[in-house]
């Protein structure tokens, strides 16, 4: 059997909610007790929120096969929701690919870095609560960006995590001038939301639209060698 893992995220509102839910259904109790259905109901209703809450702050553990910075990981568990040509505004400011991951509340929602490098930038944005997959929710919303450098080439990979409509918290941990370790946990986002993230023109998409990936094992991307762009 798999050992069980719960997020450092989770750990406070699983307290607070779990001390809660133990009150409320004390107090349920002391006031209804002669209404076992009531009661019960109440009981059962508890049990099935904490433990969906338990489910959604399970912190698997991804074991990596390779590490090869030519290969570009997911960043999250979720559904591919774009693949398109865009203008970067934040930081390239010039026409990358992007790549949406929207990611549901069953799913896990660590963030994991899809190279190795060295962070050279970070944002946080405030910002509104659009549904996740809404176009516009990449510049309007909520939302914390990263660039990583891959050390062994020119190549940088921007990586916006975004609050949805339910997701009120993004966490990140990264800071400028660190090593970003390829496949290793960079963030946590609350609650169903959305991870876009930029490529070179250059890059060689793996997935389609619709396809369900896994953050740190899925190949997303492969970027050309050294050697194939300056023959190009």
């Amino acid at each position: 059997m798999k050992k069980f893992k719960v997020h450092k995220e989770g750990h406070k509102i699983l307290l607070v909610s779990g001390v809660s839910l133990l009150i409320i259904n004390a107090f349920v109790h002391y006031i209804l007790q002669a209404n076992t259905f009531i009661v019960g109901f109440v009981g059962a209703l508890s049990v099935i929120l904490f433990g969906f809450m338990l489910y959604f702050f399970r912190n698997p553990k991804v074991i990596l096969n390779f590490l090869d910075n030519r290969l570009i990981l997911a960043p999250a568990d979720g559904k591919i929701v774009a693949i398109e040509e865009v203008t970067e505004p934040e930081y390239f400011k010039d026409r990358r690919i992007q790549v949406s991951i929207f990611m549901s509340p069953t799913n896990v929602h660590v963030n994991r870095s899809p190279i190795s490098g060295v962070v050279k930038y970070t944002k946080y944005h405030p910002g509104n609560y659009l549904v996740a997959w809404h176009p516009k929710s990449s510049e309007l919303n909520e939302r914390y960006t990263s660039v990583i450098a891959c050390p062994q080439s020119e190549f940088e990979i921007l990586v916006r995590q975004i609050a949805g409509k339910v997701a009120r918290k993004i966490s990140n941990y990264l800071d400028e001038g660190e090593e970003a370790v390829q496949g290793a946990e960079f963030g946590f986002i609350k609650f169903g939301s959305r991870v876009d993230i930029f490529l070179p023109l250059t890059a060689q998409i793996q997935v389609h639209l619709k396809d369900k990936v896994k953050g740190g094992q899925t190949v997303l991307a492969v970027l050309p060698d050294e050697d194939d762009e300056a023959e190009a």
